[in-house]
């Protein structure tokens, strides 16, 4: 009769991390430190609120190495 083994876990399961929650940190660290994370390709912003993130940005750390693409959001 074949007696299948016990499965033990890896010793290094407890190595990996756990996921987390990005948004919670971002919500967490304006709260609790006014420190404001945003993309300004986030899809939350109109065009106005995406134009005055990118020139704040470009302002405390220079210009962008990436090419804005051509043409614009409508609607």
């Amino acid at each position: 009769m074949n007696i299948p083994q016990p499965h033990y876990p890896s010793p290094l399961g407890r190595m990996q991390a756990n996921p987390m929650d990005v948004e919670a940190t971002k919500r967490q660290g304006w709260r609790e430190q006014h420190i404001l994370v945003i993309s300004e390709d986030d899809k939350r912003l109109n065009f106005l609120e995406r134009q005055l993130i990118r020139s704040i940005g470009e302002r405390l750390y220079g210009q962008t190495n990436c090419v804005p693409p051509k043409g614009g959001q409508h609607g």
